[in-house]
């Protein structure tokens, strides 16, 4: 099975490039986040026409996220058990959740397709946010893998965190000052791993390859980029993973999303129905 994670930044606007990405690269099931549009909105047809079906989760012009799949898509969920919301300016527990997560099963493999709320700025009340959705995400990822420890489980998408100084080559990004390298987000991020979670990719691709360049001053060609987008496996689905890359020719030519693919290779044992035959 061939995985990946793509944050689109506009699928809309990239609907073309992504699908020919995925049929050129034979991708089995890709977790799409920043859609940017309701599922009404969504370009279904040339996934379908590529032979995707689809989960989807968008409420409007922000964030959004998705499953394409080439087997069938079960058991999908919009959110995970203590996920918060937010909205500028209101405080307290009913806050309206963003479209941020999604869940499903694909081959008896659960894959969760998140966008990680950015942060803003520190001190931002959407910092607040940041911090506590993750923490809900560790809560939850926890109960996963331990309640279920032989289904590979994977977190995959943006996590706007980069959790070494490998992983930022920007310099307008710096400890102390911004959001996504802060110790606090860190922390956070090797919680999420404490729970039973591991980084699939990191040894299989060179140190300092990453996945996210700002669209301003040059950040491409420059190569100051950051390394925020991840597969996060927990042990049956790490014991699965053959091969890992990330795509940075998808940077570059007309139009491209500011993120770039993550893709997982796995060998995954079949999987054995041992239920008694019925005849008719």
């Amino acid at each position: 099975m061939r995985i990946a994670t793509w944050n689109v930044n506009s699928i809309r606007t990239r609907v073309d490039r992504v699908v020919d990405w995925m049929v050129r690269e034979d991708v089995d099931v890709l977790a799409m986040q920043e859609i940017k549009c309701k599922p009404e909105q969504f370009p279904a047809a040339q996934f379908e026409d590529a032979g995707y079906e689809l989960a989807l989760h968008g409420f409007d012009q922000w964030n959004g996220v998705a499953i394409a799949s080439r087997s069938p898509i079960e058991s999908v969920e919009t959110s995970f058990p203590g996920m918060p919301g937010f909205f500028k300016g209101l405080e307290g527990p009913d806050q309206p959740q963003e479209a941020r997560a999604i869940g499903a099963t694909v081959d008896g493999v659960r894959l969760w397709s998140l966008y990680v709320p950015n942060g803003r700025s520190l001190g931002d009340p959407h910092y607040t946010y940041k911090l506590d959705w993750l923490e809900a995400l560790t809560e939850y990822t926890r109960e996963q893998t331990t309640s279920y420890p032989e289904v590979p489980f994977a977190l995959m998408g943006d996590f706007n965190i980069a959790p070494f100084d490998v992983d930022n080559g920007d310099p307008t990004v710096v400890v102390g000052r911004t959001t996504h390298v802060s110790p606090e987000e860190r922390a956070a991020f090797f919680a999420l791993e404490a729970a039973g979670v591991s980084d699939v990719v990191r040894a299989r691709v060179p140190e300092g390859l990453f996945t996210y360049w700002d669209y301003k001053q040059l950040r491409f060609p420059r190569n100051e980029g950051m390394r925020i987008d991840f597969v996060l496996g927990s042990a049956a689905f790490a014991g699965a993973v053959t091969d890992a890359s990330i795509h940075r020719n998808e940077r570059k030519g007309a139009a491209p999303s500011d993120h770039v693919p993550v893709l997982v290779d796995l060998a995954l044992e079949p999987v054995v129905d041992d239920s008694p035959m019925i005849f008719g």
